[in-house]
């Protein structure tokens, strides 16, 4: 009997993720259009445990875009977009020595409004130079394609990706990038987190609830128009660039039932299969049964034509997956809108996320017995309140040892047979928050002098669990 690895493997990818509109900045510049991102407002009148990006409106947008007082944090972001070759000595080979550098493209650089016929070469130009930068400091890319950063025209004129229009944009998209930078480029993620259209809906679906009659339904259609192009854009890969990887990412983080009744863990399993439908699909290659039993139950008319669903055959090489915390669901959750909620018997940040280390090697044993494709963690992290202490630099015991106990996890994983490839921690480089826009929320191992309303030096200060993750790479996982 072949005895499974008991180490993580010599080749293991130890990174860091990133995305564009969090970080770069330069929101208008070298011809950049607007995204969804550029209008995520910062508010510092909400709960924290409430801070999250809520449903959009036509209305929001047009009052966001006319606004001169909101503060849109990302549109700042933390100027990489001009710092990008400092930053990169400091993450990569000379510094912390990440061995892979996961970010995105935003694509309102490469096309603008979003349906043009031309790319912006500009836009292009950047991650041209961009992802020289990344190789040169010794770093494996991995490249996002999507990852909240829709052109926000888009969203006005074609209800973002509830519009059938929307798939062959994205389709022209994924083809200009691919053909720039597979050369540069072999691991690709097409959409970020495909599965969050309940959380994070606008920023990742672009669809105004006020220009559809079912806003559900919307969702369930657009992000299957959303499968669709991504298929397309797996289909072009392999026939062009048999080389080049192309992943899919899902937000993890299972639910556990509530209680041991019968109930509970049904609903709590027919919580979890729709949470893995966009896997099921993009790494099996059709719309499983269950999830066309959920739509009929809610009376949802998704629609899929046959040459769509042969489309959907072209499935993706590796399975990748962002983790932060578990939940809990119940009957009575899953059936006020396949909700869950927080466990009361773990701990937490700041912001109600929960700490979690074991449930990340439950979930790489689930990932990897459904689908037996390579699996990389592309975004785990906890965001935390740092400040720099008398000395000028931040001591984060906690951070450290939040890392520990995940990495330990992997590692127990690896021995359970989990074919694991890559580990991404999220933002190394304290950028502005995904869904609270906020740069207090921080989950870097390196410090950046900013504040919530982008006022500070913007110095870029190492913190100490800089040098802790610098020995955990070097040492391949074996010095926590």
């Amino acid at each position: 009997m072949k005895e499974v690895a008991k180490v993580f493997p010599k080749d293991f990818l130890w990174g860091g993720a990133f995305a564009a509109n969090q970080m770069e900045g330069a929101y208008l510049e070298d011809g950049k259009g607007l995204c969804v991102a550029d209008i995520n407002e910062f508010r510092d009148d909400i709960d924290i445990k409430k801070k999250y990006n809520d449903e959009v409106t036509s209305v929001y947008i047009k009052e966001a875009l006319e606004s001169k007082t909101r503060i849109f944090p990302k549109r700042r972001g933390i100027n990489f977009y001009h710092t990008y070759k400092d930053d990169l000595k400091l993450l990569g080979k000379d510094g912390l020595g990440l061995k892979t550098y996961r970010t995105s493209i935003n694509w309102a650089r490469i096309f603008p409004n979003g349906d043009e016929t031309e790319p912006n070469e500009a836009g292009l130009k950047f991650y041209d130079d961009l992802f020289d930068e990344v190789i040169k400091n010794g770093m494996v890319p991995m490249v996002t394609m999507s990852h909240y950063e829709m052109p926000l025209y888009l969203t006005q004129h074609y209800k973002g990706w509830y519009s059938k229009e929307v798939i062959d944009f994205f389709t022209r998209y994924g083809m200009v990038i691919l053909d720039r930078y597979q050369e540069k480029v072999k691991y690709w993620i097409i959409v970020n987190q495909i599965n969050l259209i309940l959380h994070e809906s606008f920023n990742h679906l672009g669809v105004p609830e006020d220009a559809v009659e079912h806003v559900t339904e919307a969702k369930y259609q657009a992000v299957v128009n959303e499968m669709i192009s991504c298929a397309q854009i797996t289909k072009y890969s392999h026939e062009k660039y048999p080389d080049v990887q192309i992943g899919m990412m899902l937000c993890g983080g299972p639910a556990y039932a509530a209680t041991c009744k019968p109930e509970d863990v049904f609903a709590t399993m027919r919580h979890n299969q729709m949470e893995y439908f966009y896997g099921d699909v993009l790494l099996r290659g059709h719309i499983p049964g269950y999830a066309i039993r959920y739509f009929a139950d809610l009376n949802l008319h998704i629609e899929l034509t046959p040459d769509e669903e042969e489309v959907l055959k072209n499935t993706c090489d590796f399975f990748s997956f962002s983790y932060y915390y578990t939940r809990l669901c119940s009957k009575e959750s899953f059936e006020d809108g396949n909700s869950v909620y927080r466990n009361p018997e773990l701990p937490a940040n700041p912001w109600g996320w929960s700490i979690d280390p074991v449930g990340l090697r439950t979930l790489l044993n689930e990932f990897y017995d459904r689908y037996r494709k390579p699996i990389y963690i592309t975004e785990n992290g906890v965001g935390l309140y740092d400040e720099p202490g008398e000395d000028g630099n931040v001591h984060d015991p906690y951070r450290t040892e939040y890392y520990k106990a995940h990495i330990e996890q992997m590692k127990e994983a690896i021995k359970d047979g989990v074919d694991l490839r890559g580990y991404y921690a999220w933002g190394p480089l304290d950028i502005v928050s995904c869904s609270s826009s906020e740069m207090s929320k921080r989950y870097g191992f390196i410090y950046v002098d900013l504040d919530d309303y982008g006022k500070g030096s913007g110095k870029r200060i190492p913190k100490d669990s800089y040098q802790w993750y610098k020995k955990v790479i070097e040492s391949n996982g074996e010095i926590l």
